[in-house]
């Protein structure tokens, strides 16, 4: 089957268009501990939405109030315009994939994707249509009479999206479900999820603590820390544009300068940062550009990792930076021993970024470019 993919939701579109999802100050206490502390969040209808974030931050807990299956402390849930705050999870028309898909072994593959349709009642004829409609659209026809044992991780995981989408559902979470799969097999699932979720058109609101993965797939995403949401932008917005030091150092790689450092090379107090593959390495002596910053060190460790070379740099001035680098044409052995060398690193003003001191304060921050 050939999945053809929609085109983006654009900024204006997702202003016109009913929010899928909204929520609105919604907390969640588990005794003493408060796990989400005042979400607020609008998901627009047919987006591909991801919370991000590590373990303990709030994101998982927030996704199961939406799912239904635990009740806010405090705050109102809404699914297209409906309170569903008190609204059981199977009321909800909404349906949840997990990681660990929760298929029954002893039932064939379609039986398994049928399941909802038989609980809800649905004639014989319409079940069989819509199996294979769904199982079509996972890529998994002929597959009917197979059991999930026999299966690949993979091929597992597709069921249980068919098994979602086959209820029609207005909106689906995903609760982290390439967890367990291989790395290999984990980026190409990223790809076919994204594909798929353009094709039936539903709102996806993806879990993963996996930043990768939100950046591949994502229209949006909020940045989760601390029970609170940090950030919320596109992809391109949340890893050129971070709004905090937690949000810098969680998406992607991130190079801080403080103290010292700061001053050193900044010119002035503050938290700034520059992403790896900004910065440029030289040989010490070359005179930086009118509109370039530069600061010398001495290569301290080298990891090669194929594709690139990541170089960690203590700085004459104090503290380390982190320069990622192609190679182009550079061989392990030539990259290695780079090692102990010492440089000059340059990066363009224009890529520097002021950073809030704490995620607390992230939301006064104020991103501020670098001028000379």
């Amino acid at each position: 089957m050939t999945v053809e993919a929609s085109p983006e939701i654009q900024p204006s579109e997702r202003a016109a268009a009913p929010a899928a999802l909204r929520l609105e100050s919604v907390v969640k206490r588990f005794g003493d501990f408060t796990a989400v502390a005042g979400v607020d969040l609008e998901i627009a209808d047919g987006e591909f939405f991801s919370m991000l974030g590590p373990s303990g931050s709030g994101k998982t807990s927030t996704l199961r109030m939406i799912a239904g299956f635990e009740a806010p402390t405090e705050g109102r849930i809404f699914v297209h315009g409906r309170d569903v705050t008190g609204v059981p999870p199977f009321d909800r028309d909404i349906n949840t994939v997990f990681q660990d898909y929760a298929l029954f072994p002893h039932m064939t593959v379609g039986d398994n994707v049928a399941y909802g349709l038989v609980v809800r009642k649905v004639a014989a004829a319409e079940r069989r249509s819509r199996v294979a409609e769904a199982l079509r659209m996972v890529r998994l026809e002929g597959y009917d009479d197979r059991r999930p044992g026999h299966l690949s991780g993979g091929q597992r995981q597709r069921v249980a999206l068919a098994r979602a989408l086959v209820n029609r559902p207005r909106v689906l979470l995903l609760d982290e479900p390439l967890g367990a799969l291989d790395l290999k097999l984990r980026e190409e699932m990223q790809i076919e999820l994204k594909a798929i979720q353009a094709q039936v058109g539903i709102t996806f609101v993806y879990v993963t603590h996996d930043q990768e993965e939100a950046l591949t797939m994502s229209n949006r995403l909020a940045v989760f820390n601390n029970g609170r949401i940090e950030q919320i932008g596109t992809p391109a917005d949340v890893y050129e544009h971070p709004a905090s030091t937690f949000v810098a150092g969680f998406v992607g790689t991130s190079n801080l300068l403080s103290g010292d450092a700061a001053r050193a090379v900044i010119g002035r107090d503050g938290i700034f940062t520059v992403r790896p593959e900004k910065i440029r390495i030289t040989d010490r002596g070359i005179t930086p550009g009118a509109d370039d910053l530069a600061v010398d060190g001495r290569i301290r460790e080298v990891v090669y990792i194929g594709p690139d070379t990541r170089y960690i740099v203590a700085l004459d001035v104090g503290g380390e930076l982190i320069v990622t680098s192609q190679n182009l044409e550079t061989s392990s052995m030539e990259a290695l021993e780079a090692q102990g060398r010492p440089v000059r690193l340059t990066w363009s003003r224009r890529h520097v970024l002021s950073l809030a001191e704490s995620e607390d304060s992230a939301g006064d921050s104020e991103e501020e470019e670098i001028q000379p």
